[in-house]
């Protein structure tokens, strides 16, 4: 699932390709996708342009210039590709391929008057868009959890979040609605980074350890943001660059290879709260 430096990504790319553009056709091919009867956003979006992207957690929120938002999440195979002439650009879900556009999974289309178009693509459909006004964006946002490289997210804040609570740490770091935006890749590679293990209770980290979870959340997402996410297969953001976070990842997808920091673990994989979960079993305790 694209997690919260990927969506950041998209946003930023979008900014720049997208606003004030002219929407002459939203086609919806997937009913499914869409929260709201296909008609009604139809209508709203014809003629219509979008004013400005925001994020919060791994979900994008598009102003609309009537007033109106809508909600785009990606959740485990959504992509957001953009179009104009012979060039694609993706961001989202990687994939190994991309066809050309529209392709099998595109399920909802932008047409903008200057001829480009952005596309809805999800091979599981799981993903969603969501039309909602101003007073019902500000309900959904307020279900978010604490997100990191806001200037919310201070120490004091986070020790909060984490107090009088006995769940698994990774468990806890990948709950939306206690820190928004963190996913698997990014929890373990935070623990890793703490030096602490994913599947430990969270009432057993000591004020230290609490300390030096909060600033692997900040270093790990500033990084990861920086570096435009990481990148399986095709990966792209919106100026066709690679995700480059892949080589700066110390455990996630490298079980049973030798740990990067100690040079003498392997690095374990298992479960943690039903989650692919890599560690290395000598430098996280």
């Amino acid at each position: 699932m694209p997690e919260l430096p990927e969506v950041e990504t998209i946003r930023r790319g979008l900014i720049d390709k997208v606003l004030n553009k002219k929407i002459v056709r939203f086609v919806v091919k997937k009913r499914r996708l869409l929260k709201n009867k296909a008609s009604q956003v139809i209508k709203l979006l014809q003629n219509n342009h979008f004013l400005g992207i925001e994020r919060i957690g791994k979900l994008l929120i598009f102003r609309l210039h009537r007033g109106q938002y809508l909600l785009v999440h990606l959740k485990m195979t959504g992509q957001l590709i953009y179009r104009w002439g012979d060039k694609l650009i993706a961001g989202g879900h990687s994939t190994r391929k991309l066809d050309i556009m529209p392709g099998k999974y595109s399920y909802i289309i932008f047409d903008f008057a200057d001829g480009s178009q952005l596309y809805f693509n999800d091979m599981r459909q799981f993903g969603y868009i969501h039309l909602v006004d101003h007073q019902e964006k500000e309900k959904i946002k307020n279900k978010f959890g604490l997100e990191p490289l806001t200037a919310n997210f201070t120490l004091d804040a986070f020790r909060q979040r984490l107090k009088n609570r006995s769940g698994i740490i990774k468990a806890v770091l990948l709950n939306q609605q206690i820190f928004a935006g963190i996913g698997n890749i990014y929890a373990d590679e935070i623990c890793f980074r703490a030096g602490i293990r994913p599947d430990r209770k969270i009432n057993t980290l000591s004020l230290a350890e609490v300390s030096n979870l909060y600033a692997a959340c900040q270093y790990i997402l500033a990084k990861a943001v920086k570096m435009r996410g990481t990148t399986f297969n095709n990966y792209r953001d919106s100026d066709n660059n690679k995700g480059n976070f892949v080589k700066y990842l110390k455990v996630y997808g490298r079980a049973g290879q030798k740990c990067l920091r100690c040079k003498k673990s392997l690095i374990k994989k298992t479960k943690v709260g039903g989650r692919g979960t890599c560690f290395c079993p000598n430098c996280q305790k």
